[in-house]
């Protein structure tokens, strides 16, 4: 998280910025290693490319996936986003019905 433009000028804490420090916190995790924008795309590209009730699934196993150290946060992204963008063609593909 942080509390800057891109230009290094500070900015004031939104509510999310404020939710996201104090829960961090209480779980014991570095609020400094949340990538906020980042997983707020992940999360997107789940609803968008999936359904909207995968968002949470989806964030749930990311950050799992990384807690356990089987990827890195931003390889996870990466991958994460990459199969929600292509999901509704390989859905239909395998006969699902996407979203």
């Amino acid at each position: 998280m942080t509390a800057s433009d891109d230009t290094g000028v500070p900015v004031p804490e939104t509510p999310l910025d404020t939710w996201v420090r104090a829960l961090a916190t209480e779980l014991g995790v570095d609020p400094a290693v949340v990538d906020v924008a980042g997983l707020l795309d992940v999360a997107r590209d789940a609803a968008h490319g999936v359904a909207r009730p995968a968002t949470p699934l989806t964030t749930f196993l990311l950050g799992y996936a990384v807690a356990t150290g089987t990827v890195g946060l931003d390889e996870a992204m990466r991958r994460t986003s990459a199969l929600a963008a292509g999901w509704q063609e390989r859905s239909a593909a395998l006969g699902g019905t996407g979203a």
